[in-house]
């Protein structure tokens, strides 16, 4: 009896042993896909600069400038709109109206493709979907002045009505202390861009790009390995995952709308037909509705459409619940926590 009762704890010890062979292995070889899923992560993303290019000479005083424009409904032919309109900071929190299309100044007015959301918008190599404008300065000079948005007759129509505001004057001045005349059109843009490159926003994604391995959960890291492997980073890369490159809509099933010609709007050029900038990912949960034409509502439909459309791919429920979960994390902190930024 004694000998049966040491044979079944030697038994049970070996048991035990084995197990904990197995799972510090699983556990080794589990932290080493971590790490190398890790390591590719950086290689294609990499980590958010904390200034956005351009920004090194804005002084807080041109910032404060642009800051107050970017809010002026003045800025419209009527007084209804001002460039936080479409590009709400204040109430969406997330830099977009939430509209398909955005509404004009003039009743009966709309624009013709989704407004994209201003964070982080200096980040990208291009500004508008069809690429038209290289910064935020020049992006900042159009909607000013486009009939079917905020309207405004010429350059000197603006310039006037913001001279005559005496709070204006003395911003401007310290502003542009060296300037003779100071408020001048282009001035103006170039002080919303000022303002525009302060919008950053920064995600758990940042924090584990930056070396932070535990801050994306397993379900997020899970996700990220899908996105990767499904082929989305053929387009979405870089930090802002998306916003370095343009690529067609369709590029291999055809997308359903083809009454936007994208970038050949802007060239002329043929191969540049149904080709628009790729837009970023991030603080995605919050930018609905989606795509340049603003046609789709769903995070998880867009996921199917540009699998279908650019990847050739049917993705299953599941995968499509992976990305979306990763691209979750790609929410500005404030937003998750509950404590939106307030930028007024």
């Amino acid at each position: 009896m004694k000998k049966l009762l040491l044979l079944f704890v030697i038994s049970g010890f070996l048991f035990i042993s084995c197990n904990e062979d197995k799972q510090d292995l699983k556990d080794t070889n589990s932290q080493e896909a971590d790490t190398e899923l890790y390591e590719r992560a950086k290689q294609i993303f990499g980590a958010l600069p904390d200034k956005m290019p351009g920004s090194e000479n804005d002084t807080p005083e041109l910032v404060e400038l642009g800051k107050m424009l970017y809010f002026d409904t003045r800025l419209s032919v009527n007084g209804t709109q001002s460039c936080n309109t479409c590009h709400n900071i204040v109430d969406s929190f997330s830099g977009v109206d939430n509209k398909r299309v955005s509404p004009g100044a003039i009743e009966g007015k709309e624009g013709t493709r989704n407004s994209p959301t201003v964070l982080n918008a200096g980040y990208h190599f291009v500004q508008f979907w069809d690429g038209r404008e290289p910064d935020l300065k020049a992006q900042a000079k159009g909607p000013i002045l486009n009939p079917v948005e905020m309207a405004m007759p010429d350059e000197k129509a603006v310039e006037k009505k913001i001279s005559a505001v005496k709070e204006y004057k003395e911003m401007f001045a310290k502003a542009y202390p060296n300037d003779k005349n100071t408020i001048t059109y282009d001035n103006i843009a170039n002080a919303i861009a000022a303002f525009e490159r302060t919008l950053i926003s920064k995600s758990r994604f940042d924090d584990y790009m930056n070396g932070d391995q535990n801050a994306l959960n397993e379900n997020e890291i899970r996700g990220m390995k899908v996105f990767i492997e499904t082929g989305c980073t053929t387009c979405h890369i870089s930090p802002l995952l998306g916003g370095s490159m343009y690529q067609k809509m369709g590029l291999v099933k055809p997308y359903g709308n083809s009454n936007d010609f994208g970038r050949f709007d802007a060239t002329k050029n043929e191969a540049d037909k149904f080709f628009f900038k790729v837009p970023s990912l991030r603080n995605i949960a919050y930018t609905n509705p989606y795509f340049h034409d603003g046609t789709v509502n769903s995070l998880e439909e867009a996921i199917k459409i540009m699998a279908d459309i650019n990847l050739g791919k049917t993705l299953t429920d599941v995968e499509v619940s992976d990305i979306k979960t990763f691209l979750n994390c790609l929410t500005d902190k404030d937003f998750e926590q509950g404590n939106p930024k307030k930028y007024q």
